[in-house]
């Protein structure tokens, strides 16, 4: 079907939609990509959308498989966010990262797209990842000189407190929860303008947790989330080896 409208995602887990668990999707995931290609559908009967992104991937591997790809299906609108697995390494080149990122976004630009780019969040909360702050503000400044550059639109995630809130993020502590999934799509519709009808669910009280608890609670993250995150960046895997695209073609969202 040739639509006249069409959205591509791409990225990491961030875009596929790790946390949002839906079983009844590909990969097992539903994700604010998905939520935002619904709403965008409601006004347009001839709305398109593909997601090429796959958790895991670092920001050269993004570039390499999916920039063409998602050049080839001719897209009028492409959402991007790629770099953050490449942040947490021991080691990385920002600036040699981001002269890719610039060229691949450049490629999308020309191609006729309305470009949506997103910062990395300020994890300042974090006691594990608050560690990459500094990383992380270079890695915003230069996508921001990006997005200027092109004229993309930007979703500046790194100002956005509500993400401050634990009930936004996944067991992992990793991921976003499915509110958190949720109010980003409502974020990236407000960037583009959209009138939508999103509702961020209720998030369930808050509890506070005594030394014991926070301590079982921290000792079970370490094992079922931290360790095995370790252990792939030790053995040179990803959890995305053997995934393929969501939605490597144009549908129609549900």
């Amino acid at each position: 079907m040739d639509f006249s409208a069409r959205y591509v995602a791409l990225g990491d887990s961030f875009t596929e939609g790790v946390g949002d668990d839906d079983p009844t999707r590909p990969n097992g995931v539903r994700g604010w990509a998905d939520v935002v290609a619904s709403q965008l559908a409601q006004s347009n009967q001839d709305f398109g959308y593909a997601n090429l992104a796959i958790r895991g991937r670092k920001l050269r591997q993004i570039m390499a498989e999916q920039v063409d790809a998602a050049i080839a299906l001719r897209p009028t609108l492409v959402t991007m966010y790629a770099g953050a697995n490449d942040i947490l390494r021991p080691k990385v080149d920002i600036d040699s990262l981001l002269e890719d990122y610039d060229a691949g976004i450049g490629k999308l630009s020309a191609a006729g797209a309305t470009v949506v780019l997103f910062t990395g969040f300020d994890a300042k909360s974090s006691k594990v990842f608050g560690a990459m702050r500094g990383r992380t503000a270079i890695y915003n400044e230069l996508v921001r000189e990006i997005a200027q550059d092109h004229g993309a639109l930007l979703v500046d995630y790194w100002r956005f407190d509500e993400y401050d809130d634990w009930r936004m993020w996944g067991e992992d502590r990793m991921h976003m929860s499915t509110a958190g999934h949720i109010n980003m799509a409502k974020r990236v519709l407000d960037v583009l303008e959209y009138e939508h009808v999103i509702e961020v669910p209720e998030l369930a009280p808050l509890r506070l947790m005594n030394r014991v608890e926070t301590l079982k609670a921290n000792a079970r993250w370490l094992r079922e989330s931290a360790v095995p995150w370790v252990s792939r960046r030790v053995r040179g895997v990803s959890s995305g080896d053997g995934l393929h695209p969501k939605y490597p073609e144009l549908i129609r969202p549900s």
